[in-house]
């Protein structure tokens, strides 16, 4: 006779068990909805700002190859003399 109280405890804990995690469900649920809601305007704000970007990408003028070499770079003869050592020493 022992074993139907002890059935009946086992069971109301159970219920109580469901009831818990039910709730720890639907917390979770709204989390989620919470945060799709959250990248959804994320994704919307990146959008706009890829659009702002490609605008202004769009307004820059182009520079032609030559206009820019007013003052020799590192990969120029004029530069020095350690990167024409190195080639020379590369051809050898």
């Amino acid at each position: 006779m022992s074993r139907l109280p002890d059935l009946a405890e086992r069971i109301d804990r159970l219920v109580l068990r469901h009831k818990e995690l039910a709730r720890t469900n639907a917390l979770l649920e709204q989390q989620v909805a919470g945060l799709q809601g959250e990248r959804d305007s994320l994704r919307s704000r990146l959008s706009a700002a890829r659009a702002r970007i490609d605008a202004l990408l769009e307004r820059l003028p182009l520079v032609p190859p030559d206009a820019g070499e007013a003052e020799p770079g590192p990969a120029t003869p004029a530069a020095g003399g350690a990167q024409n050592g190195d080639a020379a020493q590369a051809q050898e």
